[in-house]
């Protein structure tokens, strides 16, 4: 059979997703290993992600989101953004929405300016409690690799690291030393965090799961602008610069995000 699929990204952190309104159209026992395979650069589709858009019994939408490692993540706000774009443009969902993940419930609005798609997420409250992040109890900040990690769950666990310049990091060879560390116990995602303004950061994000740097980590930005504002260094809200392109994160009545997504192609796989 023929599996429809669409591709979308948000700066870069792009996603295929899977239409499952309707029907289950992959069987969950190979959910992950389609995601190994089609995630796969060189010989799938290429993604940071698969993506399930299901109906839920308690929200309005559902997602799954496996990895391409085959693990399945909690939450991801630039796919959430993805997932909503596809909804929205297959008439699943209006203006307003809630999505059920494992992390919990997540609201979001969105619409279009033009042709442009931006969407604003309502994040879960983010966790420093270690045993939140599977750390451990204690302190949310440890000395890892010779860097001060402050951690921080944001629907996944991040480590969050405060540095003079972000390029100057050797993130391929560093990252993995803190994500593979024995006091995490499931890993974490790590973002190195540049302070480039009074209210502004760029990052950058070495991604559990994708075990690389990803261009854009909707989760990264949100645990790095909430880490550098209870830190004192910014307000409360925070324009996050990632490779990929930028967002704004509001720590103010909640923790929001806002960010744009877009439609690469539309396709079949062959299954």
């Amino acid at each position: 059979m023929e599996i429809p699929f669409a591709k979308l990204h948000e700066n870069g952190n792009d996603f295929i997703v899977i239409d499952e309104w309707d029907r289950i159209v992959i069987p969950d026992e190979m959910k992950a290993q389609f995601a190994t395979i089609y995630c796969d650069r060189r010989f799938g589709i290429g993604a940071d992600g698969v993506i399930c858009v299901m109906k839920s019994q308690t929200c309005d939408l559902r997602m799954r989101l496996f990895q391409p490692d085959g693990s399945e993540s909690g939450v991801d706000g630039n796919g959430i953004r993805c997932l909503a774009k596809f909804a929205f443009d297959a008439g699943h969902t209006k203006e307003s929405c809630t999505v059920e993940t494992p992390a919990g419930e997540i609201k979001v609005s969105m619409g279009y300016t033009g042709d442009d798609f931006l969407a604003t997420i309502t994040m879960t409250p983010p966790q420093f409690d270690r045993k939140d992040i599977s750390a451990g109890t204690g302190k949310y900040r440890e000395k890892i690799a010779g860097y001060e990690v402050h951690l921080v769950n944001t629907g996944v666990p991040h480590a969050v690291i405060i540095v003079d310049s972000v390029d100057a990091v050797d993130i391929e060879a560093v990252a993995p030393k803190i994500l593979h560390h024995k006091s995490f116990r499931k890993g974490t995602n790590v973002s190195f965090v540049e302070k480039t303004g009074k209210d502004r950061i760029r990052i950058r994000t070495f991604g559990r799961g994708a075990e690389g740097e990803t261009l854009s980590c909707g989760t990264g930005a949100l645990a790095s602008a909430v880490m550098v504002h209870t830190l004192g260094l910014t307000a409360n809200v925070v324009d996050v610069e990632t490779r990929g392109g930028p967002l704004t994160i509001s720590i103010t009545d909640g923790v929001k995000m806002k960010g744009p997504a877009t439609t690469v192609f539309l396709g079949t796989i062959p299954f």
